[in-house]
């Protein structure tokens, strides 16, 4: 009975990791996220630390950070909007986390990015590369 619970509990693990992927611009919060995997909050985190090796919050701010990353990179927007696109709510922690994540403001992230190329490479090489170590 035990692999069976832990199998569905595998299962509803993947299904919020992957809500995070969708929806990484809307409001998660980690009760909310929980609730979606059937299971406490503090029990969700623990299993979504052991299943995946970070915590959900800190899962959902690597994603937010490498979506912000393309887009800057794509230079269609202002960093106040691509904050906002990708789910921070203030300017000021947006550039504290990216900083964090990155290593520098998404400004210079900007202007050191736009001279490389990246638009002739696979996406999926592309985020492999400049994923966040966080």
């Amino acid at each position: 009975m035990a692999a069976a619970q832990a199998i569905l509990l595998s299962r509803h693990l993947l299904r919020v990791r992957d809500l995070i992927d969708r929806a990484y611009a809307a409001t998660l919060d980690v009760p909310a996220l929980a609730r979606s995997a059937h299971v406490s909050p503090a029990y969700f985190s623990r299993s979504f630390k052991a299943a995946f090796g970070e915590t959900p919050h800190q899962y959902l701010l690597r994603r937010r950070i490498e979506r912000a990353k393309a887009l800057l990179r794509a230079g269609e927007l202002p960093v106040t909007e691509v904050c906002l696109a990708v789910g921070f709510s203030s300017l000021g922690s947006f550039s504290t986390q990216f900083r964090r994540f990155v290593g520098e403001s998404p400004t210079a992230y900007r202007e050191r990015a736009g001279h490389d190329n990246l638009a002739v490479i696979p996406g999926c090489l592309v985020r492999r590369f400049t994923r966040p170590v966080g």
